[in-house]
């Protein structure tokens, strides 16, 4: 079942300061700018009085300097949306959240490899800043598309903010995955065909999600062969697969659900599926949110979250991204720290699958 994390949390206080996230570990400072893209081709799968989809998208890239004020993280319109379900917490308090990104800096020159996010199912493309922010300061484009009517607010330039329309109990997962592809491949004819097409490597294009987000990426690597890498944070497959896919694919996500014997199985039922190269790696301590901007920002709102210290979460959750987006990207070995958290499955669940 598809559910609104979101807004299953349990508000206890609201910061009089700002939140900051962590900082990028790149070398490269950040830029940020957001896109307004209308697809006249297809009407909107959710709200059946418009013709065509509109999206909102999120780039974020390596800056020439650190330049322009720092990016906002939500309107007040969607702070408030997301907090509505909290009534002791006040609808701004996700406004206070800080960026590193400067706001419409100029980007660097060159063609750089291009990340496009999926976040979960309910969630602000925003949720994924943290590791969006990160990408760039390594030398990587990254495009978080907002699923519009598949979150709880977002605003657009002309001041609406929408709801999730999606958002209704026993929604089908499967009509949500379809729509996102379809959101992704457009995004991608838009990027690649317009201005900012001069900086996008069109043979280096990856795609991570979070949650449903995460099943999508898998569906939009079948169906869109421009995306030669992908990697699933903590996402259910909702769907099996019918056809292998053949180009790497990360699988990255807690250990109480997405070990081998944790409660979701279906991990364990898709891995045989996955003919590239591939991993299975779970994070003790964690949760479903531990992977995005939640990590850091539950506890200080004195919202119960993980075990395992946000912070750390995301140090891990960003440093395993980005040597699996450098080695099947830019072929590049990147170290990563031997974090005890981790649980590699790969060699296990392949052996498992092979006895099969």
């Amino acid at each position: 079942m598809v559910t609104i994390l979101a807004t299953s949390l349990i508000v206890l206080s609201t910061p009089a300061v700002a939140l900051p996230l962590p900082e990028p570990t790149g070398s490269k400072p950040v830029g940020t700018t957001s896109l307004h893209l209308i697809d006249s081709s297809r009407p909107d799968p959710w709200n059946p009085e418009a013709d065509e989809r509109e999206l909102m998208v999120t780039l974020w890239y390596p800056a020439r300097k650190a330049a322009g004020k720092r990016a906002p993280y939500l309107t007040p319109q969607e702070s408030a949306a997301v907090l509505k379900p909290f009534p002791d917490v006040a609808p701004d308090a996700l406004t206070k959240v800080r960026t590193h990104a400067g706001l419409d800096a100029p980007v660097r020159k060159g063609r750089m490899p291009l990340v496009v996010m999926s976040p979960g199912f309910g969630f602000p493309r925003a949720t994924l800043t943290s590791l969006a922010e990160d990408f760039a300061s390594r030398g990587y484009l990254v495009a978080a598309v907002e699923h519009t009517y598949e979150s709880v607010g977002t605003t657009f330039p002309d001041g609406r903010t929408t709801t999730c329309l999606a958002c209704v109990k026993g929604q089908d997962p499967t009509k949500v995955t379809a729509n996102r592809v379809a959101d992704v491949r457009f995004v991608l004819d838009e990027l690649t065909r317009g201005r900012w097409g001069r900086s996008i490597d069109r043979s280096r294009i990856g795609m991570v999600g979070h949650s449903i987000g995460g099943h999508s990426a898998a569906h939009a690597m079948k169906a869109d062969t421009r995306i030669k890498a992908g990697a699933n944070l903590d996402g259910t497959f909702h769907e099996p697969f019918v056809q292998r896919l053949d180009r790497p694919f990360l699988m990255f996500g807690a250990s109480k659900s997405h070990a081998p014997d944790g409660t979701d199985d279906s991990w364990k039922k898709s891995w045989s599926h996955l003919s590239g190269a591939k991993r299975w790696i779970t994070v003790a301590g964690t949760d479903h949110s531990s992977f995005v901007d939640h990590a850091v920002l539950r506890s200080p709102l004195g919202i119960p979250s993980q075990e395992l210290d946000g912070e750390r979460a995301l140090r891990i959750t960003r440093a395993h991204l980005a040597a699996f987006l450098d080695r099947h990207l830019l072929g590049r070995n990147t170290p990563v720290e031997d974090f005890p958290e981790v649980t590699d499955h790969s060699r296990k669940a392949s052996a498992f699958s092979a006895a099969h």
